[in-house]
């Protein structure tokens, strides 16, 4: 549910509920409107105001002052039908905030610096972020040093990711202070999940911040920012049931690139016992799928080469916005796996949504993150295998190799039921690269446990791997039910074994690949050397290689630079547990077939 932000008392929450309150109170207590109806909170002075007033009183003269005002009936669009003066129910009624000046929320020139952290989903929320206070005037700058506003986009899905902004907060802190007072005041902003899960820490302890903005709340922040100007701290961390910002056009932070991020739902249902996603970022809502669409159109045109479907829990995907598609069908899940959540029926479902990003540019690749298991049906796997722009690149994430850990951390499936997907995936896509996600040292885990999390790395034999030692959350299920009871230096060692098992695995399985000829799309120059450019394969391995300038374009026959979004065939002469090395063949499409040779390149090895 909705809730006020910090610091609203019993009475304050209540009185949130109108919307003309503040003629009822003096004008000093002034209340912070939100950016519309769904959204109700007060700033954090405001609030002490409303509860001193309402100390000194006892509560009378404020209830005096309530009977004589509006009632309810009047804060609410059209009453009855037909009720004379009502207003009609098309019309827009545009949402102000008196008690801020006109042009207040106009960036005018201010220069705006970003930092991200954590996973894809804040790289695409930094670019919504963004693209609203472009179109308030703010500019965007890479000098920390010419910045007016600093906003951290952050990540609290593990205890490191967060101690790292606190320490990021107190440079920036430090910076703050030295700032000439010739110069507009520098102002510090936190958005993202660490903003919703440590609201109190980071206004009333530690002071370190002038702005909060959660997920959902990035519309708001240009009045957020406004309201800062006047040395108040702003917070908005409402979590909603509908928000996905689907009429916003995500900007680009670095234009150039040719591979871009497009978020396709928000929020998670899953309640994973160990995840804090739910209760950072809410409950799931896809975004509807026309929108969706039109932003992967739009990057077409502007020559982007790979997009990546974004979502918490991407697959399960379901858009509910229109009437067609409004059925009985019940959602299909992974044979063997179950969730926490009723089964739900209509709604346009994943699948769908894939096909049809998948024929809008055929030269395009399409990629999509974070997955889970469940949520795999045969519709779902035949289409990647039937698409040859859909990249045969699957995550996985599988946690633990234990049946009594995954129960405990309450994923809905076993050790068995995930093998066997493993095996029904490859059946249906024989050429897939697999990645997945393991936790170490997860509550109550023994070393049994352990080995049969080692044992399955080496029995599926995954291309990519994201291993990370467990860092219990506050809020989650295993916070209140179950004990953090494995030594730091047992979850060391034992994610220390993870990494060494995937690493052999990865490096055999890209040892294969020496000799094969890879279609690889190039993302710019290798950060190792010039001389060098890399790029990814279909399965989402890095590849590097030779920048030679004249290599054969496989289309025309004649020679053409290597530039950031071609597609190039390489062979692999060489490989380790990260990366392919190779040589570049020739210029190629997302379509056209291997089998070219570099000119005057002789023996490629």
């Amino acid at each position: 549910m909705l809730r006020p932000v910090l610091g609203c008392c019993e009475l304050c929450k209540r009185m949130n509920l109108l919307k003309h309150v503040r003629k009822l109170l003096r004008p000093s207590e002034r209340w912070i409107q939100p950016h519309s109806s769904r959204y109700s909170y007060c700033s954090v002075s405001s609030s002490h105001a409303v509860s001193n007033e309402h100390r000194k009183t006892g509560g009378s003269g404020f209830s005096s002052k309530l009977a004589a005002g509006p009632s309810f009936r009047d804060f609410v669009k059209n009453v009855a039908a037909g009720e004379k003066g009502a207003p009609d129910l098309q019309e827009e009624v545009e949402e102000t905030h008196p008690y801020l000046p006109e042009d207040s929320q106009i960036g005018t020139g201010r220069k705006v610096y970003f930092e991200t952290y954590g996973c894809q989903m804040n790289v695409n929320d930094t670019e919504i972020a963004w693209s609203i206070l472009q179109k308030k005037g703010y500019l965007r700058t890479s000098d920390l040093a010419q910045a007016d506003v600093i906003l951290l986009v952050t990540c609290s899905v593990r205890e490191k990711a967060e101690q790292t902004i606190w320490n990021r907060l107190q440079q920036l802190t430090a910076l703050k202070r030295r700032r000439p007072r010739s110069q507009t005041p520098l102002k510090i902003g936190i958005l993202g999940c660490m903003a919703e899960r440590l609201k109190k820490q980071l206004l009333e302890r530690e002071k370190l911040v002038d702005v909060l903005a959660g997920p959902d709340a990035y519309r708001d922040l240009p009045r957020l920012l406004s309201v800062s100007e006047s040395g108040q701290q702003a917070i908005n961390v409402l979590l909603s049931l509908e928000e996905t910002y689907a009429d916003v056009m995500p900007v680009q932070l670095h234009p150039q690139g040719r591979a871009a991020f497009v978020s396709i739902m928000r929020g998670c249902d899953n309640m994973c016992s160990y995840c804090i996603v739910p209760f950072t970022r809410g409950r799931e809502r896809s975004r509807p799928l026309a929108s969706i669409l039109q932003e992967v159109r739009m990057l077409s045109d502007q020559g982007v080469k790979e997009v990546t479907l974004l979502g918490q829990n991407v697959n399960s995907y379901r858009d509910t916005s229109e009437v067609q598609f409004c059925s009985s069908e019940p959602t299909h899940m992974s044979r063997g796996f179950s969730s926490l959540y009723k089964d739900r029926k209509g709604g346009l479902r994943f699948s769908e949504l894939l096909e049809r990003v998948s024929r809008i540019d055929p030269d395009m690749r399409v990629r999509f993150t974070s997955p889970h298991p469940k949520d795999f049906p045969d519709e779902v796997l035949q289409l990647i295998q039937e698409r040859h722009n859909i990249c045969k690149q699957i995550h996985l994430p599988a946690q633990s190799g234990s049946t009594r850990i995954l129960q405990a951390m309450r994923r809905g499936y076993t050790r068995e039921a995930y093998l066997e997907l493993v095996d029904h995936i490859r059946s249906v896509i024989p050429e897939v690269s697999l990645s997945s996600d393991f936790i170490a040292g997860f509550c109550g885990e023994t070393e049994e446990d352990h080995l049969q999390t080692v044992s399955l790395l080496r029995e599926v034999r995954y291309n990519v791997g994201f291993l990370f030692a467990y860092s219990m959350r506050k809020k989650t299920h295993v916070y209140h039910r179950l004990q953090d009871d494995v030594p730091g230096e047992v979850k060391q060692r034992r994610l220390e074994e993870l990494i060494r098992v995937f690493r052999e695995e990865a490096a055999s399985l890209n040892l294969g690949l020496v000799g094969s000829t890879q279609l690889v799309l190039v993302e710019g120059v290798s950060k190792r050397s010039a001389a060098e450019l890399s790029g990814r394969n279909d399965g989402n391995v890095k590849v590097i290689f030779p920048n030679l300038e004249d290599p054969t374009d496989c289309a025309s026959g004649g020679t053409a630079g290597i530039k950031p979004g071609d597609y190039v065939q390489v062979k692999v002469t060489s490989a380790s547990s990260q990366s392919l090395r190779g040589v570049p063949l020739c210029l190629s499409t997302l379509k056209a077939g291997s089998g070219c040779t570099l000119q005057g390149s002789g023996d490629t090895g």
